[in-house]
């Protein structure tokens, strides 16, 4: 089992920054994906982030794609999300994610391990 704990969520202006981190321990992998959704209240889990452990590839969605950037520490099995000119309509709780494999179809069926979430609130 592969446990994830995120930190790093709060208030913030609009315009403003945050980091996101996230902490994998037990079962760690050399390969596969470790990312970020997140889900606004009465909207579906959507995709924010990844990056492949092995090579640190990165894909983005559109909506944050040069505002945020997702980075690893494989010495600290660490993933992070660095969040800038962040919007109202950023506002949502943040799930650090991973899964063993490369995954290629980016919905949250396709990842195994989820952390608890972490709430990011953007006021306007």
């Amino acid at each position: 089992q592969v446990q994830l704990v995120e930190s790093g969520g709060g208030l913030v202006q609009a315009g403003g920054s945050l980091r996101l981190s996230c902490a994998a321990s037990g079962r760690t992998f050399s390969r596969g994906t470790m990312g970020w959704f997140r889900q606004a209240p009465g909207k579906e889990r959507e995709f924010v982030a990844d990056i492949r452990w092995n090579g640190g590839t990165t894909t983005y969605a559109k909506s944050v794609k040069g505002r945020f950037t997702i980075s690893r520490d494989n010495a600290k099995n660490t993933v992070y999300l660095q969040m800038n000119s962040l919007k109202p309509e950023d506002t949502a709780v943040y799930y650090c994610t991973a899964d063993p494999s490369v995954v290629v179809v980016r919905e949250p069926s396709n990842y195994d391990y989820w952390g608890q979430g972490t709430q990011v609130t953007v006021s306007s």
